[in-house]
C-alpha cells in the first residue's frame, strides 16, 4: 500500500546488490511512495548483482562509485543532483564488508591490512559520503541520511568478528557527523540496528543461520524482515520523523531489550537434560 510519503523527494541508494538486499527492497518501496533516486554500488559489486534489473523496475539511473574513494563520491553527488534536478532529500548507506570474515580469520588472528579495508568500506565510507554531501551543500533542509547497523556493535557475537567493530564505528560516525549536519543544515542522520537478515552479505558470516534462529526465538515479535526494515526506512525518509536524529534505532522485534525468552530457556534446559 502506498501513501505517497516520499512524493517529490529525491535521493541516493547505496548497496542494492540483489533481491535479498535491504537496499533493493528499500528502493522498491521508495519508488512506490513516489520518491526518485539514483542507484550506486562499487563496479565489482555491480558485476556480481542484478542492479540493472532494479533500475529498470524503478526508472532509475545507475552511477558506479567506489564508496571508499572521495573522488568517486564527489562525482556521485554531483551527477545525482544533475540527474535528479537539485538537492537531495535522502541517502541510504547499505554497504559493509569484512575481508577477515571472508578469509576465515578468527578475531584473535586478524590480518590488520584486511581490518583497515573492512572499516574503510563499512564505516569510513559513511563519513566520506556525508563529508561530500556536506561540503557540496547537497542536502535539502529536513533531509534524512540513514545507515544500517547490527546489535553486535553493542553486544558480543563472537562469529561476527571485526564487523562488530565496523558497526560500532559506523554508529559513532552517524552521531558525530549527525550533530554538524543537524546544527548547520537541519538534516537528520540515524542508523537502524536490524534483525539478522538473510542478505547476500549477511550469509557470509559464520553461523549466520544460528544467529537468525536464536534471534527469532528471543524476540517477542520475531525477527524483522528485510521488507520490515525497508518500511521503517521509508518513515525515516519521510517528513513524519523530522526531528529524529543521532539515534541508533532497533528494528528487531524486541530482541535488543530481552534477557532470555521462555522458548530459549526451555530449549536450553531440554538440551542439558539430554
Amino acid at each position: 500500500m502506498s501513501y505517497n510519503l516520499l512524493k517529490g523527494k529525491k535521493g541516493i541508494i547505496f548497496g542494492a546488490l540483489d533481491e535479498n538486499s535491504i537496499a533493493w527492497k528499500t528502493a522498491l518501496r521508495v519508488h512506490e511512495e513516489g520518491g526518485q533516486f539514483v542507484l550506486t554500488n562499487a563496479p565489482i559489486a555491480m558485476r556480481m548483482g542484478n542492479i540493472k534489473d532494479l533500475a529498470e523496475k524503478t526508472g532509475s539511473e545507475i552511477i558506479p562509485a567506489d564508496a571508499t574513494s572521495v573522488d568517486d563520491l564527489d562525482n556521485l553527488v554531483d551527477k545525482a543532483m544533475e540527474i535528479l534536478g537539485g538537492k537531495l532529500d535522502f541517502v541510504l548507506h547499505s554497504i559493509g564488508m569484512s575481508v577477515n570474515v571472508r578469509k576465515g580469520n578468527h578475531y584473535t588472528e586478524m590480518n590488520y591490512d584486511y581490518t583497515t579495508k573492512g572499516w574503510d568500506v563499512s564505516a569510513v565510507s559513511f563519513h566520506k559520503t556525508m563529508q561530500s554531501l556536506y561540503k557540496k551543500d547537497a542536502m535539502n533542509e529536513w533531509g534524512s541520511i540513514m545507515a544500517l547497523s547490527y546489535i553486535a556493535a553493542q553486544k558480543v557475537f563472537p562469529d561476527y568478528n571485526d564487523m562488530a567493530d565496523n558497526k560500532a564505528y559506523l554508529e559513532s560516525i552517524a552521531r558525530s557527523f549527525g550533530y554538524f549536519f543537524g546544527k548547520e543544515k537541519k538534516v537528520r542522520v540515524n542508523t537502524i540496528s536490524q534483525s539478522p537478515t538473510p542478505t547476500t552479505a549477511g550469509q557470509g558470516v559464520k553461523g549466520f543461520d544460528g544467529f537468525i534462529a536464536y534471534a527469532d526465538e528471543m524476540s517477542p515479535l520475531g525477527n524483522a524482515t528485510g521488507m520490515d526494515c525497508a518500511n521503517y526506512i521509508i518513515t525515516l525518509f519521510s517528513d513524519l520523523t523530522k526531528r529524529v536524529t543521532l539515534q541508533n534505532l532497533f528494528n528487531d522485534g524486541g530482541f535488543s531489550n530481552m534477557g532470555v525468552s521462555q522458548q530459549v530457556m526451555e530449549a536450553f534446559v531440554k538440551g542439558k537434560e539430554n
